[in-house]
């Protein structure tokens, strides 16, 4: 039995609030449950102010096997941020966007140089999914045929150091398969049609509701960007695009990523999103599966912030 865990970034404090109200006790240096375990959906880092005692509770329930630790964006960012691209720069470049992304983290650690780089080293060693026989779990979108595709890399669910300089080459498939897994699946808006996201920046791709099919749905309803509520992207279709979209047959899937506000809720029966912006100091949601198929909403638990 598994208590699912979404985005933490860096606020430990809450972390430990949830672990106690699900019956989490530290024992031995570590959280302890004596009949569950705990799976996190990534992004333990950036944002917060208690980066490196969160990667220290996770990282401590992982070695004791209470926890199962997968990989976020912001970890993959992290390693990214932090592999020379061979030509006196990094694969994600030290931008000023960059750097203030990943600020908190550095802070956390300052004076601990050494003991950072040990947590690069640790993020590579993380999962990029996990699976059961009832359940799936991945940090932004599940995508079956680029699940597949990845496993031509992975070993056990696992990207082997050598491939992390392929993952950060643009021109690769490999970079791809990891945008879309880890940050969700995006599609180019209709010419003309732009928004900002949460930081401000201008886009002109969106991230979508990948278990939507778009032939049924508007681009509001399709989308995840708020500043799409009660526009006229109401009446815009994006046909187009229709390809594998998550069905209502398959396993239930669990994520992160997405930044929810307000109740935790069920997607669907099968699709249930657990990052309700505890980035942006609201909630920290976890749902209590217990392997049944078709979800049930009192299975949330959470505490605010």
């Amino acid at each position: 039995m598994y208590d699912i865990i979404g985005d933490v970034h860096g606020h430990a404090a809450v972390l430990k609030k949830l672990l106690d109200k699900l019956g989490y006790r530290n024992r031995k240096g570590a959280y302890r449950h004596p009949e569950r375990k705990a799976l996190f959906v990534g992004d333990y880092i950036d944002r917060g102010p208690a980066v490196r005692d969160t990667l220290h509770l996770v990282r401590n329930m992982v070695d004791a096997g209470q926890a199962i630790a997968l990989m976020g964006n912001h970890e993959f960012n992290a390693i990214l941020y932090n592999e020379p691209d061979g030509k006196g720069s990094y694969l994600r470049p030290h931008s000023d966007k960059n750097k203030k992304q990943h600020r908190t983290t550095l802070k956390s650690f300052e004076g601990k140089k050494e003991e950072y780089h040990s947590y690069i080293s640790w993020f590579k060693t993380l999962p990029i999914f996990f699976e059961t026989e009832s359940f799936r779990a991945i940090h932004a979108c599940w995508e079956g045929p680029m699940i597949d595709e990845l496993q031509d890399y992975t070993i056990c669910n696992l990207l082997p150091t050598k491939y992390f300089k392929v993952a950060g080459n643009r021109d690769t498939r490999l970079y791809e398969l990891m945008e879309t897994l880890l940050k969700g699946r995006e599609v180019a808006l209709p010419d003309g049609v732009t928004f900002r996201d949460k930081d401000g920046h201008r886009r002109e791709e969106v991230r979508i509701k990948w278990w939507k099919d778009p032939r049924k749905v508007s681009l509001e309803e399709w989308s995840f960007a708020e500043n799409f509520k009660g526009s006229q992207n109401k009446k815009i279709k994006l046909s187009r695009h229709q390809k594998n979209y998550y069905g209502k047959d398959e396993k239930p899937v669990f994520f992160g990523h997405y930044w929810l506000t307000g109740k935790p809720e069920l997607e669907r029966a099968n699709i249930c999103c657990l990052d309700y912006s505890i980035g942006n100091e609201d909630k920290l949601v976890a749902y209590r599966h217990e392997g049944e198929v078709s979800l049930k909403e009192d299975k949330f638990a959470w505490v605010k912030y």
